[in-house]
């Protein structure tokens, strides 16, 4: 798995977010990410990282093996 191709799955279920993800150790399964999304206003902290891994699907089962998340509404 690429950050290109996680960050158009996220992209694709987040469709208002800025979406910014690196591969810091350029080894395809270590992953950070900054996710804006004015949907995570109101939404705790957990919430919002719950919607993100929602739009990951399976990825956590296969190819993807950490990702440090960052996000916020605005």
């Amino acid at each position: 798995m690429t950050a290109a191709q996680i960050q158009q799955m996220i992209a694709q279920a987040l469709p208002t977010a800025t979406v910014v993800v690196e591969d810091p150790m350029n080894d395809n399964t270590h992953f950070r990410a900054v996710v804006v999304c004015p949907d995570f206003a109101g939404k705790s902290m957990v919430e919002q990282h719950r919607m993100v891994y929602a739009a990951l699907g399976d990825a956590f089962s296969g190819p993807l093996h950490a990702l440090q998340l960052r996000t916020s509404a605005k």
